[in-house]
């Protein structure tokens, strides 16, 4: 297991990771979200583990409690926000030819990341 890679949002933690394959923990604080984005080489599949979430997939918004999950395919433009009080934790798993954290696009990030 890797150290935790923190962020302006919170926090991930790879959990195993294969070619081909790799799994994240990932926290999101209450109140924040991550960007805005896409994947031109892997697709991933999030399951929530702790908290509410509010996951935008190509411009449509959804709830998500506990142990609901959903696929994103490639090229897909996703993001997901914590609306709650308490911590939202989710496992990501991500699957593709190539797994690299260079593997995004940005479109809108609160953080002013490029």
């Amino acid at each position: 297991m890797s150290p935790r890679e923190e962020r302006p949002w919170g926090w991930f933690e790879v959990l195993y990771e294969e070619p081909g394959l790799k799994v994240k923990r990932i926290m999101v604080r209450p109140g924040r979200r991550l960007s805005l984005q896409s994947h031109e080489q892997r697709a991933e599949n999030w399951v929530i583990v702790q908290g509410k979430a509010l996951f935008t997939l190509d411009g449509r918004e959804f709830a998500l409690d506990p142990q609901q999950s959903v696929f994103i395919p490639k090229r897909s433009r996703h993001r997901i926000e914590n609306p709650g009080a308490e911590e939202l934790v989710f496992v990501e798993v991500q699957t593709g030819s190539y797994l690299g954290e260079d593997d995004i696009v940005r479109y809108q990030d609160d953080f002013n990341r490029g």
